[in-house]
C-alpha cells in the first residue's frame, strides 16, 4: 500500500513508498482503513528532526476511519464502525503515570505517527483500547479532528478546570488547537474572545462564524471589551509565539489562569514576574489521556464543538508536499491526507 514515510531521523528524508501492511496481531487488535489523516505541528517537527520518531515510520497520528477487520478474540460487530483513534499504540502500564491514568506521561510510551507506523496511509494496525467511536452524522474527514480536540480536553480540565461558567477567555492563535480551545471554553460556560495576526483574517472570519467575538493583534487593556476593564479571566496561549505569551500574561487579571497550548523550540522572554505580583496559575499540557478522549466524544456528542468548519482541504496521499506547504502556509486551518478523498 501507498503510505508517507520518515527513512531517516535526519532533516527532511521523507517520501512515499509502497510499504507492506502490518499484520493483525492475534489478539486485541483491529485494522482500520483509513478515511483522513490531519496534518499536525509535531509532524513538521518530525519531518526536520526536532521532534523524535522511529524511522522508518508511517507518519500521521491524527486518524480517523473504518474498522475493516478484528483479531480472533475480538467482536466482528465492530467491522463497519467509524472511528478515531487515540495516539499511544503502547506504554509500559506499569510506571506512576500509567497506574494514575497518564499514559501521555510514561516513558516508554509508543505513538502511532511517531514510534509505530501511522495514518498517512491507507491502513493501519492499533490495540482495540484506541478505538472511539463517532457518531454517524459526522464527516468522517473532519473526525480527524477528534484527536487534538482531546489533546485540547486535556490542557482546559487537568489538573483541574482552568475554564468555569462565567469566565472571560482570551484565546491567542486562532488555527486548528486555538479555534477548539474556543469552542471547548465556551460549552465550558465562559465568554470567549479570540486574538489572532493580521496574517488571521481568513481564520478569524471562521472564528466569527462560529459565533465567537475576535481581536487582531496586537491587543491592550483598551482594545478589550469595555466589561474586561481588569483583564481576562483565563488566557488560552495557543499561538506558540513569544509575543503572545508576554501579553497573555501581561493582561491577565489577578489571579487569573493561564493555560500554555501552543508549542515553540525557541527559547522565549517573559515576564515571569508576573506570576508571583497577581498570583497566576499556569499550566499546560501534552497529547491525551483515556479521560480527555472521554470528555472530547462527549463534548462532540453533543454538538457543543464543530469539526467539520475547520477542515480546509483533503490531499490524496500522492499530493503530501503539496498538504503539508498548506499547511505552514497558515492560509487555512486543518488540512488532512487521505488515500481516498472521496471516502467522506
Amino acid at each position: 500500500m501507498k503510505a508517507v514515510v520518515k527513512t531517516s531521523p535526519d532533516d527532511q528524508n521523507v517520501e512515499l513508498r509502497d510499504v507492506e501492511p502490518a499484520p493483525l496481531p492475534p489478539t486485541g487488535h483491529a485494522r482500520v482503513e483509513v478515511a483522513a489523516a490531519g496534518i499536525c505541528g509535531t509532524d513538521l517537527h518530525i519531518i526536520d528532526g526536532s521532534y523524535g520518531s522511529r524511522p522508518p515510520v508511517v507518519l500521521g497520528h491524527e486518524v480517523s476511519g473504518r474498522v475493516v477487520e478484528v483479531s480472533a478474540d475480538v467482536d466482528p460487530a465492530w467491522i463497519g464502525t467509524a472511528v478515531a483513534l487515540e495516539t499511544f499504540y503502547s506504554t509500559c502500564g506499569a510506571c506512576e503515570y500509567c497506574r494514575s491514568g497518564y499514559p501521555n506521561m510514561c516513558g516508554n510510551r509508543l505513538s502511532i505517527g511517531s514510534g509505530v507506523d501511522g495514518g498517512f496511509a491507507e491502513s493501519l494496525v492499533v490495540p482495540l483500547r484506541n478505538l472511539h467511536r463517532l457518531p454517524d452524522w459526522l464527516d468522517l474527514h473532519a473526525g480527524a479532528l477528534c484527536e487534538p480536540l482531546a489533546c485540547v480536553c486535556q490542557s482546559l480540565f487537568d489538573p483541574f478546570p482552568a475554564v468555569k461558567p462565567g469566565d472571560r477567555v482570551l484565546v491567542t492563535g486562532p488555527g486548528a488547537v486555538g479555534l477548539l480551545a474556543a469552542q471547548v471554553a465556551r460549552a465550558a460556560g465562559a465568554e470567549v474572545l479570540v486574538v489572532g495576526a493580521e496574517r488571521d483574517l481568513g481564520r478569524l472570519a471562521l472564528a466569527r462564524e462560529l459565533g465567537l467575538g475576535t481581536r487582531v493583534v496586537p491587543v491592550d487593556r483598551d482594545s478589550l471589551p469595555p466589561e474586561w476593564t481588569q483583564g481576562p479571566d483565563v488566557v488560552i496561549e495557543c499561538s506558540g509565539t513569544g509575543a503572545a505569551m508576554r501579553s497573555g500574561l501581561e493582561l491577565l487579571r489577578k489571579r487569573g489562569r493561564y493555560v500554555q497550548m501552543g508549542q515553540t523550540g525557541d527559547l522565549v522572554s517573559v515576564p515571569l514576574a508576573l506570576v508571583s505580583f497577581k498570583e497566576l496559575v499556569i499550566t499546560g499540557g501534552f497529547a491525551s489521556t483515556p479521560a480527555s478522549w472521554a470528555r472530547a466524544i462527549r463534548l462532540l456528542e453533543g454538538r457543543q464543538v464543530e469539526l467539520s468548519p475547520l477542515l480546509s482541504g483533503t490531499f490524496p496521499l500522492e499530493r503530501w508536499e503539496d498538504a503539508f506547504a498548506a499547511t505552514q502556509s497558515g492560509d487555512g486551518v486543518k488540512f488532512v491526507l487521505s488515500a481516498d478523498p472521496s471516502n467522506r
